[in-house]
């Protein structure tokens, strides 16, 4: 028989909970990375019709000596599968010392929010080697099947005119339409099924993306024709000349500008998600952190402390001088049937009334005597994560004195932990666990007292006993908000890639417009058109280029932001944000969207500047 104080719990309940509280960012972290993946698909295929518009002369004369259209495709699928087995080789190089760098960020943020990892090396597990290199192969071979598709289908009369080319360009522009408005049903369709599943939730996200890019083709058409009678008016000939040459290299543009636009969309979703939690998180903190001063022990964790603190020293701080009141708080974690929870129990016979609720069975006036008499709150994510009713529900923690039944009186707003807390009154907590342990004090001060002299004063006659970290409200608040932005900072590195890799597939799309036009450039030079006109050609449809690309990002990246914001973190983590809406990010994408563009158009022009008009005339 076993004593009745002693609990059962498998292992692999307690590894259970552990694998909860990092699943959701391994997954976040798992979709941004497939998202630059996509990105760079885009770049992949660029690369991949700029090396076959390099040698349409060559295919078309191998077509001419007898070279099937199989073997012309097999030949370049052959060329994709060694580039890409080079490019894994090598990408699997950089993701080491990448994931070297991003180690100490990753690992902050676990210990900021989760529990205390100490990485002193990074293990390179194979299976992730081999996995990156077969996506990074496949993914080459996918994006290449297209390009290799069209060199292998031009006759070898065509293969040196762009009409046949872009009157198919014309027909796929519609397909591409229709194809992305489907992908655009079938992703809200996804999204509005209702699970926690996030592989779901953002295989939705993913195809509502993806369909708006295909959107692009039709949409640049579109804008650029309206365009034409305003800028012909603004700057003339080029003015007219580089919309239409927009629209007459839909083939090469339009990847370009898919891949660019996903990209700044992705930044401005991102930035708004990020700043509507930290704007959310601001509120959240000026409704909770009422006391004037917090006072605990260096803990393990950032956000939650553990370590307790000496009674003499909790109730000298009850007798401090200026001091009306103070609250204390026990943290710690407890076993309950779906693993280990927070609780969080306290003494502040105001702490309902000073939470924002999300349900609750009565006034937040009258909640603390439900608490007194055995009720808890709780937060939201707790109640999303174990599927708790939004009223009526209960709870089993297993006590010091057995396994106890808590009616929940209410769910409220927190974003201190993905995991969520329970929140119960320290007399009933004390009685069933038999543990007077205080780890947290919140001290509010008289109304003349100095916030500055009280922290000093104590820091200069408690703090050296114990260590104690001695904190003004707006000291803490200081923190959280670190820590915040350090939880996002591997976030912003990842947008950074993303942008860079499109700013690659614009260059290799314009370089591959370069060689499809030297002829007709070449024209332009025999006739009259100075270098400083071709320059400002070029630059002009670059630039016309990056603002149709920022300006279909704005709301892509808004609808981006809505999903992340009510549906990704809601299942990710079960917190509820309030969308804040910023003109700057909007702004900051457009501008980096057109700089991209007209950066990228620089080589192209200094290229096109240099050449030599017989040569561009010369024809083979």
């Amino acid at each position: 028989m076993l004593p009745e104080d002693v609990q059962i719990q498998a292992v692999s309940a307690r590894a259970g909970t552990v694998e909860q509280m990092t699943a959701a960012f391994r997954i976040n972290l798992i979709a941004l990375s497939l998202l630059a993946l996509v990105v760079g698909m885009f770049l992949i295929y660029n690369t991949m019709t700029f090396s076959v518009v390099q040698r349409r002369p060559l295919f078309g004369t191998l077509r001419c000596l007898g070279v099937t259209r199989n073997e012309v495709f097999w030949l370049i699928i052959g060329e994709a599968l060694l580039v890409g087995m080079l490019g894994a080789i090598l990408g699997s190089l950089l993701g080491i010392l990448l994931g070297q760098g991003a180690v100490r960020l990753v690992t902050q943020t676990i210990n900021d929010l989760f529990f205390v990892v100490t990485v002193r090396g990074v293990q390179i597990p194979i299976e992730s080697l081999v996995k990156g290199a077969l996506l990074g192969t496949v993914a080459t071979i996918i994006t290449a099947a297209l390009p290799a598709w069209e060199a292998a289908s031009v006759t070898p009369r065509l293969a040196l005119s762009r009409s046949g080319l872009e009157s198919k360009a014309n027909r796929a522009v519609k397909i591409s339409a229709l194809v992305g408005a489907a992908l655009i049903i079938l992703g809200i369709a996804i999204l509005l099924v209702p699970t926690r599943n996030l592989v779901i939730s953002f295989s939705g996200t993913f195809a509502i993306i993806v369909g708006l890019a295909m959107l692009v083709p039709i949409s640049t058409g579109g804008l650029m024709r309206a365009a034409i009678p305003g800028f012909g008016r603004l700057l003339g000939t080029l003015g007219r000349m580089a919309p239409r040459g927009v629209v007459s290299s839909l083939s090469r543009t339009s990847i370009a500008v898919m891949a660019l636009m996903v990209a700044v969309s992705v930044t401005i979703g991102v930035s708004l998600m990020v700043s509507s939690f930290r704007y959310t998180v601001q509120t959240w903190l000026s409704e909770t952190l009422q006391g004037d001063i917090y006072i605990s022990a260096p803990g393990l964790t950032a956000t939650t402390p553990t370590i307790s603190i000496d009674q003499q020293t909790v109730q000298a701080l009850r007798n401090w001088p200026g001091v009306s009141r103070a609250d204390v708080l026990r943290s710690v974690n407890v076993n309950t049937p779906e693993g280990e929870v927070h609780i969080a129990a306290t003494d502040n016979f105001t702490v309902a009334q000073e939470r924002v609720f999300l349900t609750s069975d009565s006034q937040p006036q009258s909640l603390w005597g439900k608490m007194q008499a055995g009720h808890v709150l709780v937060s939201e994510p707790f109640a999303n994560r174990l599927g708790l009713p939004r009223k009526g529900g209960t709870i089993t923690l297993y006590t010091e004195r057995g396994p106890r039944i808590f009616p929940v009186a209410g769910i409220y707003y927190d974003y201190a932990s993905s995991q969520g807390t329970v929140l119960m009154s320290l007399e009933s907590y004390q009685k069933l666990w038999n543990d007077p342990t205080i780890t947290a004090i919140a001290l509010r001060l008289k109304p003349d007292q100095d916030v500055d002299h009280v922290v000093q004063s104590i820091q200069e006659n408690l703090s050296a006993s114990q260590g104690l970290l001695v904190r003004p409200n707006r000291e803490l608040r200081n923190e959280v908000l670190e820590v915040f932005d350090r939880t996002f900072a591997i976030t912003g590195a990842l947008q950074l890639l993303a942008t860079l890799v499109a700013f690659i597939g614009v260059l290799s799309a314009l370089l591959s417009l370069e060689l499809e036009r030297q002829r007709e450039l070449g024209i332009l030079r025999a006739v009259g058109m100075t270098v400083r006109q071709l320059w400002s050609l070029i630059l002009l449809e670059t630039g016309l280029l990056g603002s149709v690309a920022g300006l279909l990002a704005i709301p892509t990246g808004y609808i981006l932001a809505i999903i992340l914001v009510y549906i990704i973190n809601r299942r990710s983590f079960g917190w509820t944000l309030q969308l804040e809406l910023d003109w700057l990010p909007f702004l900051e994408a457009f501008v980096v969207a057109v700089l991209a563009a007209l950066l990228a158009g620089l080589y192209p022009a200094y290229r096109m500047g240099k050449m030599i008009t017989s040569e561009a005339l010369r024809s083979e």
